[in-house]
């Protein structure tokens, strides 16, 4: 998701606060200190990264290298498109509910076409060449030296992580007269993040399947012949939830969706796609597609589809449009293909839903870490979900699948776009539910896994290493919204030692352990070469958000009404029985584990067969505990949840 850089699979600025109503302030990425520009210029903050530091300085890029760069704009009125789309986000708000549709949203905040003339003649006047423009961005490409002349700022070369990268030596700049039209420029450094979905067991390229045993439910199939664990047996892991089994969890009742919208965003697209969801939908008992419910919006061309692993984003998408429509099944579906994993292409992809507004909920299970984050594309991505919201659409982003991050990067951070303050990060669980799809029990989902020993007798290094867990923790650039103050504790919006309320994450949760995950369904290349359709069992947040996504359907259902972006709403219901409150400990002190056998090969068991037991509720140094929590927000939704929004 950035400007010449790419968002990893996943699973995940104004320079001033805007004031609202009753002194309400949404948080906003902080912004560094900004160099110095020159007289007449306006700064564009956080162009320059962190970590173009003189020691890593590696001295000037050449001209004549190629630059390619997005200048987005500010639109109308800035200041006033952010205090408008909180107000109007905010259930205390004499503003609430009142959205504006895309053409009002364009008129009132967009910009206007002499920013759009005077930006382009800027631009060329410099020696660049404009290669497209819409009410968004201008793009524009060229030499070093042009970019340079554009935007005051000598380009350098700079050491990052062992390699070299381009950034400006000091803060971008734009002409004085354009301060109020220029939000940001983005791909005036060039170095990669990759965004990946986050999921944790394999895409379709090469096939994935699951051995047995398996439990039906939760606790139906012991593993008696296997050793114990924490004093007793443990269940073999589920096949794999359904929809029934997930609706029942979640406290759906009688709403399926019907008349509302869900949009789906993705890098690439599945070509078996729509075949894939009605052959799921028929064999695990979830509604059958009508026609025009499952629709796509592409680009007209895809790029990067080497460096990004295209294929490797089809089981990503078979995840999000599985899961929803098994929550909600009336519920229309709109996938919307970004070209690629790269920031310009995604936010393309989310800017066609807000531009034409094609749905009122957009789930996305894609993300970066924080430390690859920088505020110029913050901003960008800010500006698109303010829009939304101010049009009534809320966005709903993986937390991520490496808890603290510290395992995977070395150092405590949270993902990005879910850091956002205008957002819903959805964090993840363990779910277990019984016989007759009752709901039993939630932990924090963080997975520690040991092995069977050769012998059959214990488990090697038990309880085992770390494998993965929900994303979570506290934002080391963007400040507390409004709606988190009073419900997170200052021992979580501190953590980073911070003297000030840091945003934290996640919102809310649902399953997302691939243990207790949810069986998908997707056609996939064999060993053999044969290609064809199969199911498997898969987790990650990449599950959660759109199970989240799915819920948020059902109540806006309830609502008659678009709910928007949802966390007033949210944390509004928080410390209610609406909420399952998650804790990594749900049944007391003992802690919880369940069996796994796998193929080796990820096939079949001509490759032989891995046998393992995995603890529950252990996510790296973050913990579900009573109340909000950095692991499951303010827990996941129960029963009169989504009825709940039908009361006002």
């Amino acid at each position: 998701m950035r400007t010449s850089r790419t968002r990893r699979r996943a699973v995940s600025m104004a320079a001033t606060l805007p004031l609202l109503a009753g002194a309400l302030a949404l948080g906003i990425p902080s912004a560094h200190a900004a160099d110095p520009v020159p007289s007449g210029r306006a700064a564009l903050t956080g162009t320059k990264p962190t970590w173009a530091t003189g020691a890593a300085d590696q001295g000037a890029t050449a001209d004549s290298n190629k630059v390619d760069a997005r200048v987005y704009l500010a639109g109308r009125d800035a200041k006033g498109l952010a205090a408008y789309a909180a107000a109007v986000s905010d259930p205390s708000s004499a503003s609430y509910g009142k959205f504006l549709s895309a053409a009002q949203t364009q008129q009132r905040f967009g910009a206007t076409e002499e920013q759009i003339a005077a930006v382009t003649s800027w631009l060329k006047s410099a020696g660049l060449t404009v290669t497209g423009s819409n009410q968004h961005y201008v793009s524009v490409s060229g030499d070093v030296a042009a970019a340079e002349k554009a935007f005051a700022t000598q380009l350098h070369n700079y050491r990052k992580g062992g390699r070299t990268y381009r950034a400006p030596v000091r803060t971008a700049s734009a002409p004085g007269a354009l301060a109020d039209a220029v939000l940001t420029v983005t791909g005036l450094d060039n170095a990669p993040h990759k965004a990946t979905h986050h999921e944790t067991l394999p895409g379709p390229g090469p096939a994935f399947k699951n051995s047995g045993p398996f439990s039906t439910y939760y606790g139906s199939n012991i593993a008696t012949t296997l050793p114990d664990a924490y004093g007793t047996k443990v269940p073999y892991a589920v096949k794999g939830y359904t929809g029934k089994q997930l609706r029942a969890a979640y406290g759906a009742g009688g709403y399926t969706g019907k008349g509302v919208t869900v949009a789906i965003t993705d890098a690439y697209a599945s070509p078996t796609m729509a075949k894939d969801a009605q052959r799921y939908a028929l064999r695990n008992g979830d509604k059958s597609y009508k026609h025009g419910q499952y629709s796509e919006v592409k680009p007209a061309d895809y790029n990067s589809v080497e460096a990004c692993d295209a294929a490797g984003w089809y089981g990503e998408e078979s995840l999000d449009v599985e899961a929803v429509h098994a929550v909600a099944p009336d519920a229309d579906i709109v996938y919307v293909a970004g070209a690629s994993c790269n920031d310009p292409d995604l936010l393309d992809a989310l800017n066609k839903v807000v531009d034409n507004h094609l749905a009122d909920i957009v789930s996305n299970s894609w993300g970066d870490i924080e430390a690859n984050e920088t505020p110029d594309v913050a901003a960008a991505y800010d500006q698109t979900f303010k829009l939304g919201a101010v049009e009534g659409i809320g966005f709903y982003f993986s937390s991520g699948d490496d808890g603290d991050e510290v395992a995977k990067t070395g150092k405590k951070q949270v993902d990005t776009p879910a850091n956002s303050a205008w957002v819903t990060a959805v964090g993840g669980t363990s779910l277990a539910v019984g016989k007759g799809d009752t709901y039993k029990f939630e932990t924090g989902w963080g997975t520690l896994k040991a092995s069977l020993a050769a012998d059959g007798k214990s488990w090697t290094g038990f309880p085992g290493a770390y494998t993965s867990g929900a994303g979570g923790g506290t934002s080391a650039t963007v400040k507390q919204p409004f709606y988190q103050r009073g419900v997170v504790p200052d021992a979580l919006a501190k953590a980073n030692g911070s003297s000030s309320r840091m945003r934290t994450i996640p919102d809310i949760a649902a399953v997302a352990d691939p243990n207790t995950g949810f069986l998908v369904g997707q056609t996939q290349t064999f060993p053999d070469g044969a290609v064809k359709y199969d199911e498997y069992r898969i987790g990650g947040t990449s599950l959660a958000a759109p199970v989240i996504a799915g819920v948020q359907a059902l109540a806006q259902q309830a609502r008659h009404f678009p709910i928007g972006f949802a966390n007033p709403s949210i944390y509004a219901r928080y410390g209610s029985p609406l909420y399952h409150d998650v804790t990594d400990h749900p049944l007391g002190a003992r802690d919880l584990a369940v069996a796994r056998v796998d193929f080796v090969n990820g096939v079949d068991a001509s490759g032989g067969l891995a046998t393992s037991v995995r603890t529950l509720g252990k996510d790296s140094s973050l913990h579900a505990v009573r109340g909000y929590d950095d692991v499951t927000g303010v827990g996941t939704p129960a029963r009169g949840y989504v009825a709940s929004y039908g009361r006002h």
